[in-house]
């Protein structure tokens, strides 16, 4: 588990990494496990074992990350390389007990920056048309449906999404040290010819 730099937030949240394998994730694929096979019946579980650990690694292109409140998990995500400048994001969860604070919100966010550290230029995701709440979060930060909105959710299957990111911020460049800047001296003068004297 590694804890990463934190931008401006409740001080009380504090995000890491994680793998899959850790404990701390058990509570997110316990919940997603249940709230899947709850809407989509038992083929639900298909999509939690669809991809290997190793695809949510830094070493694979990937990264789940976990919000913490008090040390214990109360909402996480994680994306995997999609192609080379796309991420897919997956696994996005709020604990059923931290629900309506925003912390989906703050999950996807720090997602997209740390894709963007890493390069990627483009998020990619789809979400189930029995998650309306899904639907709504990506919808109101500001994903791109690739689907007819207006068309029966049922009809389509997985809803696509998509979203371009900004590339990540430069670094500052060091302050250069040396001597306090002072002003130049003024100029000297031009210096003045002397005057020819008049003919006699």
């Amino acid at each position: 588990m590694t804890t990463l730099a934190q931008p401006p937030g409740p001080a009380d949240l504090q995000v890491v990494a994680a793998a899959v394998t850790d404990p701390l994730v058990e509570p997110l694929l316990r919940e997603l496990g249940h709230e899947y096979t709850t809407r989509y019946g038992s083929q639900a579980h298909q999509e939690l074992a669809r991809y290997p650990d190793e695809e949510f690694t830094p070493a694979r292109g990937g990264a789940l990350l976990l919000l913490l409140e008090d040390g214990a998990p109360v909402a996480g995500g994680a994306f995997r390389r999609y192609d080379a400048v796309t991420a897919e994001l997956k696994r996005i969860w709020t604990h059923s007990g931290h629900r309506r604070r925003g912390l989906a919100r703050r999950v996807v966010a720090e997602l997209e920056r740390e894709a963007a550290a890493r390069g990627y230029r483009r998020v990619y995701l789809t979400t189930g048309p029995r998650q309306p709440e899904a639907r709504g979060l990506y919808l109101a930060t500001g994903y791109t449906p690739l689907f007819d909105t207006a068309a029966d959710p049922e009809t389509i299957g997985p809803l696509p999404f998509e979203k371009h990111l900004r590339p990540a911020a430069a670094p500052a460049p060091p302050a250069r040290r040396g001597p306090a800047h002072h002003n130049p001296p003024p100029a000297p003068p031009p210096a003045r010819v002397p005057e020819r004297p008049p003919h006699p």
